[in-house]
């Protein structure tokens, strides 16, 4: 067999192992949070409107990785806690960013307290993994997950391994959290 044979055997393996954490997930009934899409409306005849924040479903975190009820898997982003924003203080930049954030979630129509997460990035589970630079990738005909981004390739965890812990923790959440 060659690189390319096992690198497709190793991305059906973790097409298998993220429907498998799906179904374990959905009958959990784990607790999901939502997805959104930051969006930055243009001017319309030079008025300037409020962004906001395009539903586009839930999904489970699992670490560093959100993964849907149909087996779509996205690279975490920022995460907005939805409440009311309140007026700006200019206390701070990255104050009035999450503010902002805030904002749009709100006006996008999400339940006051859901979480968002939104600047997440697709990850296509085919051949884009053979070194890929994410969260996700090939390495020696196998799928692995690199948890933070100053993890080396040989520190990476493989992705069955990963998604088996971390469902674990949404399915069985430690006392008190």
């Amino acid at each position: 067999m060659d690189a390319t044979t096992d690198d497709a055997g190793a991305i059906n393996r973790a097409r298998t192992a993220i429907a498998e954490a799906v179904q374990r997930l959905g009958a959990a009934g784990a607790r999901d949070e939502a997805v959104g899409e930051y969006v930055e409306p243009r001017r319309v005849l030079g008025i300037r409107r409020e962004p906001t924040m395009r539903d586009l479903g839930r999904a489970w975190r699992l670490g560093v990785l959100l993964v849907d009820r149909v087996g779509t898997v996205r690279a975490t982003g920022l995460i907005t806690r939805v409440t009311e924003p309140g007026r700006p203080q200019y206390q701070s930049t990255s104050a009035e960013i999450r503010r902002a954030y805030r904002a749009a979630a709100v006006k996008g129509g999400f339940r006051a307290g859901d979480t968002v997460n939104h600047g997440t990035v697709p990850i296509p589970l085919d051949e884009h993994l053979r070194g890929a630079a994410g969260p996700l990738s090939v390495r020696d005909g196998e799928v692995v997950v690199r948890w933070s981004p100053a993890v080396a390739d040989g520190d990476a965890l493989p992705l069955a391994q990963y998604l088996a812990d971390r469902v674990d923790l949404l399915v069985h959440p430690p006392e008190g959290a």
